[in-house]
């Protein structure tokens, strides 16, 4: 649809923000994306300020949130830098990487970056313009809370945002936790007078029961604040959608004819956690994700997953005994495989001479094969496919992205793992067959490679999900959901599209 069929000075653009972290912003965004997209809308989304470990490559070769790729799909787009211009990759309690229109800039700490934020605004804002440029209009998503009294000098992700863009807010909360009329009223008051006035409505999220005994505590809100509620979501069981960054340690299936026994050790900095949900999705797999102070239980296949502070989980991986863990799986015959910071942990050595990802120095690997890993200020960013090929097996089709700073060097790569199509090698398998590794996230997103590797890992002739299937049916679903229970033709209002 031409922009003409726009309101005359319309927003174009409508924020979702939220009452606390995880009320469900990424997942509204996403749907309110296929539903304005539905509609014949050319939609994209929007993220000024993501701090998350769980990235994706884009298009025009940079790293943005995950979410923010899944509600580009959503909108039927590939992800683009422009989506999320800032995103924030923490290595330590104190600081993170600083990724700016795709590319990471700087190590900064709070203070640091606070001194950054007026300057990275007006990046913000220009990212921002270019998505309202070339579109209908924009669904922005928050981050965290905008209440946070402590967080609002400067702030570049939620109402200071919103306030410099001329946005209009929907605030959400989740009715899941508890509390949510406090939470939704405390955080409107909380906002200056101006910032109010921005707040156009509220959605309740997660609701389970009989939405009529909402009735007085809706009719309560509104009357006291002015505001109208917009719908109220229910719990939709079951439902995927990737996550933005916290480790849901959930069971997505119940089946008892589970097959293959899969653990993840949780890393301290783990990233991209998302690669194992297809494995989570699958009924014959028992994925199971192994926190601090947990022992590795007995299972078919360990996989090391990547880490945004290699060096420092690997100390972490050996302070919780995990390492003679993996070794006493590899004696029983156990399988092991290793994505990015967990292939890197495989080799003999890593080495962070510039301390790029923390304190710089070397640490001695795992030692399972014969790799050495430099540690460089380029960040590998790349979308690839190849061809894999596991011992007596054809080769199949493998599709992924490579989000990585190190160098990896060796004899062991003399056998590669995946031919890419840009005419690189990617990734080893050990001599006697029972050690894989590679660089690639999204490994097993591509139906034939992740039947290749489970089949290695021990479990045959097994049906594999069509994820990007169930991907695409998580959309739709929180999209159904939302055209169901929320007032969609308002927010159309408030964008001025409609």
């Amino acid at each position: 649809m031409s922009q003409s069929n726009t309101l005359p000075n319309s927003p174009r653009a409508l924020m979702i923000q939220g009452a606390t972290s995880d009320a469900g912003k990424s997942v509204l965004c996403a749907g309110l994306c296929r539903a304005f997209t539905r509609r014949g809308f050319s939609i994209k989304p929007f993220k000024p300020q993501n701090m998350a470990l769980n990235s994706a490559v884009t298009v025009d070769g940079g790293e943005i949130g995950r979410a923010q790729a899944v509600q580009a799909q959503a909108c039927d787009l590939e992800p683009h830098t422009d989506m999320n211009p800032v995103l924030l990759k923490p290595n330590s309690d104190t600081g993170a990487q600083v990724i700016v229109n795709g590319h990471a800039i700087s190590e900064m700490d709070a203070r640091s970056y606070h001194d950054y934020k007026p300057k990275v605004l007006q990046l913000i804002l220009e990212a921002f313009e270019r998505q309202k440029s070339s579109s209908d209009a924009v669904v922005v998503e928050g981050a965290g809370s905008p209440a946070e009294i402590n967080l609002r000098d400067g702030d570049v992700a939620n109402m200071g945002f919103a306030e410099a863009a001329d946005c209009p807010v929907v605030i959400v909360a989740d009715i899941d936790r508890g509390g949510v009329f406090a939470h939704l009223y405390g955080t409107l008051a909380l906002l200056s007078e101006s910032e109010q006035k921005r707040v156009r409505g509220f959605i309740i999220n997660r609701f389970r029961g009989d939405v009529s005994l909402l009735t007085s505590g809706l009719e309560w809100l509104e009357e006291k604040t002015g505001k109208p509620v917009l719908g109220v979501l229910p719990y939709l069981h079951g439902l995927h959608l990737e996550a933005e960054d916290a480790v849901v340690d959930q069971k997505f299936n119940q089946h008892a004819d589970r097959t293959l026994k899969v653990a993840v050790p949780v890393l301290t900095r783990i990233s991209n956690h998302t690669d194992f949900d297809p494995l989570r999705l699958h009924p014959n797999i028992d994925v199971q994700m192994v926190w601090k102070g947990e022992e590795i239980p007995p299972c078919d296949l360990i996989i090391l997953p990547g880490s945004k502070s290699t060096r420092i989980d690997l100390k972490f991986l050996r302070e919780n005994g995990w390492d003679r863990a993996i070794q006493r799986h590899l004696r029983f015959g156990g399988k092991l495989m290793g994505v990015c910071g967990g292939y890197q942990m495989l080799g003999t050595m890593l080495h962070d001479p510039q301390g790029i990802e923390g304190p710089a120095g070397s640490s001695e690997g795992l030692g399972f094969v014969e790799l050495e890993t430099t540690m460089e200020r380029d960040k590998q960013l790349h979308r690839v496919s190849g061809t894999m090929q596991l011992p007596g097996k054809e080769p199949v089709t493998v599709t992924g992205y490579e989000i990585h700073a190190g160098l990896t060097e060796g004899s062991s790569l003399e056998n590669p793992l995946i031919k890419l199509e840009d005419g690189r090698f990617d990734g080893v398998m050990s001599a006697d067959g029972q050690i894989m590794g590679s660089y690639l996230h999204g490994i097993f997103e591509h139906s034939d490679a992740c039947r290749a590797i489970l089949e290695w890992a021990g479990l045959i002739d097994v049906e594999i999900p069509d994820y990007d299937q169930i991907r695409e049916e998580g959309i739709n679903r929180i999209a159904d959901a939302m055209e169901e229970y929320l007032d969609i033709e308002k927010m159309m209002e408030f964008t001025g599209i409609k």
